[in-house]
């Protein structure tokens, strides 16, 4: 691969400048899942199938907070992308610091409240109870670790805003490889349970978050441009207009995910032990997908800042494109292996009830995850347009459809409903997010 300027989204064939940008966002999502799925695996093999429905009863709730880290880097990128795109880099550096003071103060505040209610959380949950004492301490280390979380994920959209997605990477790697020998020698060789994998996570994702921010202040002093005030209250209304529909956007979704995770609760700890696992490998098979979708945002506003417009209705269709192989791929993949996957989680004592619900989930949503990754790319655009009223909408409407689905039908004809209602709201999420698309980009769109 030849080397590329780091204004390759705005000057490379967008076919390419995606697929340069996209693949180090997707290495590095993977290995954070893989790290997190690694969590997963030794729990469910070394302490039992109890324990790991106990770490997948709060994974709807801990997405909650991922997903409010996310929506705060999406305004960060934004706005850093932009500057970057227009070579203002005294902006790109006050923006950087007004977001990672916001969200490091926001995020403190989060911890301290969730920790102090993890066990009301969980029974609200409707957590079984042979599991909710293992989950409510996997929780409270869980907030502990939070601001960790935080930073990393902003500081990961402040690299990418920059068009440094190889950085993200490669502390992710990293990271992941360090989880992978806490976890095991915590759960295995210290006998810590479920305890240990949770310490392991956390100490992994601290050693990334510090790595991140000193790389950052080591890339920003070699950057032109003086900054003048490390917090801009005019940058944080401007950050916060894009960022707070995103965050509302992101945990409405996941509070909606939490309501579908109480009902899958009440089925018991088994079926709940084979829905943690296939989620394990949803949130996997979706980073290549949501990747392209994510890259498409700091392509869109570098674009718009370099004045280049007639390029965003040409990088849509190439990031289509890729959409389509990785999806066809994930199909493959998840008709063919189904059992063989779940099994890593689940191992030979694994019951059925929990065989039948992973393979179940994967081998349906196998056929349609072209549809989500459509619609992530199409999301794409409108953030990075700024756009965010119809990106929104989209995203409640598939929430509302599934949640609905869930807890109505769910109790009268089975656990299988929650997942047979996904597809219905991936069409609708992608309708509405492709409406808006097509109006906003036709001044442009050749």
């Amino acid at each position: 691969m030849r080397k590329h300027s780091e204004y390759y989204l705005t000057q490379e064939s967008p076919f390419r400048a995606l697929l340069i940008f996209s693949f180090p966002m997707m290495m590095g999502n993977l290995f954070q899942q893989f790290y997190t799925m690694t969590d997963s695996i030794i729990v469910g093999r070394f302490i039992g199938e109890a324990a790991l429905a106990a770490v997948g009863a709060s994974a709807a709730l801990t997405a909650v907070f991922i997903a409010i880290a996310v929506g705060g880097g999406a305004g960060a990128l934004v706005i850093t992308s932009n500057a970057f795109g227009r070579k203002d880099f005294t902006l790109v550096k006050e923006s950087i610091s007004t977001s990672l003071i916001s969200f490091f103060i926001l995020s403190v505040v989060l911890a301290a409240t969730g920790y102090a209610f993890s066990e009301w959380i969980m029974s609200l949950l409707n957590t079984p109870e042979n599991i909710k004492d293992d989950a409510v301490l996997y929780l409270r280390i869980y907030f502990l670790g939070l601001p960790f979380l935080f930073m990393y994920n902003i500081l990961s959209s402040v690299f990418n805003s920059l068009g440094k997605s190889r950085i993200p990477l490669f502390l992710l790697i990293f990271s992941s490889l360090l989880n992978i020998v806490f976890d095991i020698a915590a759960v295995t060789a210290l006998g810590m349970g479920i305890a240990g994998a949770a310490w392991a996570t956390l100490l992994s994702q601290a050693l990334s978050a510090v790595l991140s921010f000193i790389i950052l202040l080591k890339t920003l002093k070699v950057m032109d441009g003086r900054m003048k005030r490390l917090f801009s209250s005019s940058i944080f209304s401007s950050m916060t207009k894009i960022a707070l529909p995103s965050i509302i956007q992101q945990t409405t979704i996941n509070f909606g995910m939490m309501l579908v995770q109480s009902v899958v609760n009440t089925f018991g700890s088994e079926v709940l032990a084979g829905y943690s696992a296939s989620i394990r490998i949803d949130n996997i098979v979706t980073v290549p997908l949501s990747a392209v979708g994510n890259a498409m945002s700091p392509y869109t506003a570098q674009n718009i800042g370099a004045g280049k417009k007639e390029r965003i209705n040409t990088g849509w269709k190439s990031a289509l494109a890729i959409i389509l192989s990785f999806s066809i791929l994930i199909c493959i993949i998840l008709q063919t292996f189904n059992t063989e996957i779940i099994s890593m989680f689940l191992g030979a004592d694994g019951s059925a009830a929990a065989y039948r619900t992973g393979e179940e989930y994967l081998s349906y949503l196998g056929w349609f995850y072209g549809i989500l990754g459509f619609a992530f790319v199409t999301g794409g655009v409108l953030r990075g347009m700024g756009k965010m009223a119809s990106f929104t909408a989209a995203s409640i409407a598939n929430l509302s459809l599934r949640v609905i689905g869930a807890m109505v039908f769910a109790p009268l004809y089975g656990v299988g409903i929650v997942w047979y209602v996904v597809p219905l709201g991936w069409i609708l999420y992608f309708s509405i997010c492709y409406v808006s698309y097509r109006r906003l980009s036709s001044p442009f769109r050749s």
